[in-house]
């Protein structure tokens, strides 16, 4: 079984690939290396390792047999060559940009990114003499019409945090392989490897924060980048080793290896949960409107249905009377917690305006499509139906 992973399932191969307990002393679950450093049968094999002639490990902020188990497994997922693990998302992106953007070069990126996203091009790179060019991926022609021959990346959420905003990959994709030098990343975050994989629409890499459904217990930071194995390998030397040092601990490692193990399961529960509570917002007569790609009468519905294998576990709505009506909504909330991140077994509510996306500006927000009153709920494992009570509730005060 262990020789044949590429033709087993998602499932099977989130709990199996890469590992074989008979060559580990029967250990059933993967040890944990805890070390910093590694020793060398002779001053001739570290030399290699250095040099990169020779494939061991010599120090954990490179490389460790437990994250490279959790490297080789994600890649597995996503189906691209090689993975590299990250102390946290922000990590993985910030490793990705460093390495591919020198001076001079132009990063296009959606209107509407992650908050924190959105502060390192701006306030990081942005100010190192990496132009930054936000379009509406949304209308492709904006898109061709943006690239130019200082373009080296173009970079995207789908779905886009928080207003659920989705990107064609494979369309995009196609413009973007029309030039040479041209890196198109996607952060894969709401999604995971199970529901979308943007490699097979064309992408040239995949970066997760790791801490939201991959890990899906709220207990760690991660990130992930996968890619193919050449280009993984300038991330982890140059961006992983010499420029962020964000390095995942090898606890933190098996942390997520567990919560890949029921990635599929949970997955299946929070898309079931998320449909049933953005209908039942979709037809209460407080809500202006609700964001949720399982919905019909969402803008981009037919695009959910063609690039996603179910819709996710995250909602974006407004509720009448705005920012202070939310407010309300959130504070009389029980079951759901005020708390940011998502894809925890715990359900969350959230005000992205006054929390994840606060590095915006008011006129940034308005700009880039995020509104006062935008309320997000990351939906969790609970019963649905004490998950509608409290919604409910919660409603019933704000009347």
């Amino acid at each position: 079984m262990h020789n044949k992973n590429n033709e087993l399932g998602f499932s099977t191969r989130a709990i199996h690939h890469g590992y074989n307990p008979l060559d580990n002393n029967g250990a059933l679950i993967p040890p944990i290396y805890l070390t910093s450093t590694f020793a060398f049968a002779t001053a001739e094999y570290g030399a290699g390792c250095f040099a990169g002639e020779e494939s061991g490990h010599f120090y954990t902020r490179i490389s460790n047999p437990t994250l490279a188990l959790l490297e080789t497994r994600m890649a597995a997922l996503e189906n691209g060559e090689a993975g590299v693990a990250f102390s946290s998302g922000m990590g993985a992106i910030a490793a990705t940009f460093w390495t591919l953007l020198r001076p001079g070069d132009e990063i296009i990126v959606n209107r509407t990114l992650y908050g924190c996203t959105f502060a390192l091009l701006h306030h990081g790179i942005g100010e190192f003499g990496v132009k930054v060019r936000h379009v509406d991926m949304s209308n492709l022609a904006e898109l061709r019409d943006a690239i130019g021959p200082n373009t080296r990346m173009v970079y995207f959420e789908t779905p886009a945090n928080p207003n659920m905003q989705l990107v064609d990959i494979q369309a995009v994709a196609e413009i973007t392989a029309r030039h040479r030098n041209l890196t198109l990343v996607v952060d894969n975050t709401y999604c995971t490897p199970y529901l979308q994989r943007p490699l097979e629409l064309g992408a040239d890499v995949v970066v997760h924060s790791a801490t939201k459904y991959l890990s899906g217990h709220g207990d760690i930071t991660a990130g992930m980048v996968v890619t193919r194995q050449a280009l993984a390998d300038r991330i982890r030397l140059q961006g992983l080793k010499d420029l962020t040092g964000a390095v995942l601990s090898p606890q933190d490692a098996f942390l997520l290896m567990r919560g890949l193990k029921t990635l599929s399961l949970r997955m299946e529960r929070h898309c079931s949960n998320a449909l049933q509570v953005a209908q039942y917002l979709q037809n209460h007569p407080a809500v202006e409107w609700v964001t949720y790609p399982g919905l019909p009468s969402f803008p981009q519905y037919e695009l959910a249905q063609r690039q996603m294998k179910l819709p996710g576990g995250m909602i974006a709505f407004e509720l009448k009377g705005g920012l202070a009506t939310g407010k309300r909504f959130m504070n009389a909330l029980e079951l759901f917690s005020r708390a940011v991140s998502l894809g925890d077994a715990e359900s969350l509510a959230q005000h992205p305006a006054s929390m994840t996306h606060s590095t915006y500006t008011p006129e940034e927000r308005a700009h880039h499509g995020i509104s006062e009153g935008l309320v997000r709920l990351s939906v969790g494992l609970e019963d649905i139906a004490d998950l509608l009570a409290d919604v409910t509730q919660a409603l019933d005060a704000c009347a």
